[in-house]
């Protein structure tokens, strides 16, 4: 299968493998499990954090940790979240995230059409939430986002791709190289 992909973070040049599995994690990894010990505690111990100013690494931690658990659990034949690489179908799409990317100030490099024959999750980006201090929360909110059914405001989703496994750099088609 072939998808777009907006290099961010480090750059890639064509022909390069990137390996994503249970063994070779993605940068969401890192930053997800370098809060571990925070999540535990406010899992543990949420009355301590109500009403606490989290940061925003600590949300995301608590939302990517709770939809791994689902994942594992209820979804194993999806991509995970942790060790996947997020596509768009058209370039289209993939420009519009680029743009959204330098926007935020994370460092663009370029727009690639990638080749794939790992495993694939068409999701929705809108069905991301901002983790809570209530594991149940989190855990309810992680189901509903595997789940895949259709927007509870029947709006239209925004479309997340996961791939993973032997992913190939086919061809550079923009380069960005914004915030670097």
């Amino acid at each position: 299968m072939y998808y777009y992909h907006v290099i961010s973070d480090t750059p890639k040049r064509k022909g390069e493998h990137i390996i994503l599995d249970s063994e070779h994690p993605n940068g969401v990894y890192q930053r997800v499990y370098a809060q571990l010990y925070v999540v535990q505690d406010i899992y543990l111990n949420p009355e301590k954090y109500a009403g606490a100013d989290l940061s925003h690494e600590v949300h995301v931690a608590l939302r990517e940790l709770a939809l791994e658990k689902i994942r594992k659990e209820k979804y194993p034949q999806y991509p995970s979240r942790l060790a996947s690489l997020y596509v768009s179908r058209t370039y289209e799409e993939a420009e519009r995230w680029g743009e959204y990317f330098v926007r935020l100030g994370r460092p663009t490099y370029a727009i690639a059409k990638i080749k794939t024959s790992g495993n694939c999750f068409i999701g929705d980006a809108s069905k991301c939430f901002d983790g809570t201090i209530w594991e149940e929360e989190d855990l309810r909110m992680a189901e509903i986002y595997w789940a895949n059914s259709a927007n509870e405001g029947g709006y239209a989703p925004i479309v997340e791709i996961l791939v993973d496994g032997d992913i190939e750099i086919a061809e550079i088609v923009k380069v960005i190289n914004a915030n670097i």
